[in-house]
């Protein structure tokens, strides 16, 4: 058990520091419901307009893929970090498999004009 004590209080102290980070700011902060402006709709200092149901274009969701394609990729490079000789050839080729599907999502990106400004 004493090979896990450090870990455990990593654990601890951690908790500990994100409790009183999220608790600090409470007894500092007003009381903001006694303002009616603070509870009044806001949008862009106007009265909100039209429907918040509106049909978005393609584009916005194309966007956001173009930006989300790097993320796994980053994170799921991690095991090729791991020294040749320690993995398997399903490892690599899974690995290779990945890299195809984010190949083809990025192509899709491209080819539909994502990254283009107008």
């Amino acid at each position: 058990m004493s090979e896990f004590a450090p870990i455990c209080i990593y654990l601890v102290i951690s908790l500990l520091v994100s409790l009183i980070l999220l608790g600090l700011p409470f007894p500092f902060a007003s009381n903001s419901s006694t303002y009616p402006e603070k509870l009044s709709a806001y949008e862009c200092g106007f009265d909100p307009f039209g429907d918040a149901r509106s049909r978005f274009d393609i584009r916005f969701y194309l966007v956001s893929i173009l930006f989300i394609i790097p993320d796994p990729g980053v994170t799921f490079s991690f095991p090729w970090e791991v020294p040749p000789n320690k993995i398997d050839p399903f490892g690599s080729w899974s690995m290779m498999a990945f890299l195809l599907i984010l190949t083809i999502g990025s192509l899709y990106e491209w080819k539909r004009g994502a990254s283009d400004r107008e």
